[in-house]
């Protein structure tokens, strides 16, 4: 089985967002990292060991556990990689990610509105921009968890983490608008850009 690990960030000086909310956040996403490691190597093991989950429902247990765990791995290297100290600002006029918004929902301004709303959804989870890879259309999208709710084949283009502990040191929970705000205000659209086309 695949071993994977930490990726590692330079996203101290964020505007908003502590480097004390990044260092917990950090671990939180090491602990994903190392879970799933852990369950895949349980999985190959009783794979070889000739177990499957008609033989033993754990199997079949830890195999849906390895989906929110790889997913909050995976999740947290979108989100992370999509910010950067002094970003924000909008993305350029013309650039990939601009034009496929004013497509996709009339204006860039419409696509915010929609992307913020997301966002502010009660639940624990993520506010996801998609990109449909057969359309080239975003559309925004709450994920539960980790794994309820992402598109089958849809491309994550930008990745907010909207759980309390991406901003719980910083903001009060019902201040949430004020981590979006701050998230925005780090957004490196050059990235968005890349995963847009």
């Amino acid at each position: 089985m695949v071993t994977y690990s930490p990726k590692t960030y330079d996203l101290s000086g964020l505007q908003g967002i502590s480097d004390q909310t990044l260092e917990v956040h950090f671990k939180l996403y090491a602990g994903y990292v190392t879970n799933t490691n852990v369950l895949n190597e349980q999985l190959g093991e009783m794979l070889k060991a000739g177990i499957t989950p008609d033989k033993m429902p754990a199997y079949s247990e830890l195999k849906r556990r390895l989906g929110f765990e790889y997913n909050g791995m995976v999740l947290h290297e979108y989100y992370f990689g999509n910010m950067k100290k002094n970003g924000g600002g909008d993305p350029a006029a013309g650039s990939a990610f601009r034009a496929a918004a004013e497509k996709s929902f009339g204006s860039f301004d419409l696509w915010k509105t929609d992307f913020v709303s997301v966002g502010k959804m009660r639940g624990v989870g993520w506010a996801i921009c998609f990109r449909d890879p057969s359309t080239g259309n975003l559309s925004n999208h709450w994920i539960s968890d980790h794994e309820y709710g992402n598109v089958a084949g849809y491309v994550p283009v930008l990745v907010m983490d909207v759980w309390e502990h991406a901003f719980l040191l910083d903001y009060k929970p019902v201040d949430r608008p004020k981590y979006i705000e701050a998230f925005l205000g780090n957004v490196d659209w050059s990235v968005a850009d890349g995963r847009t086309k």
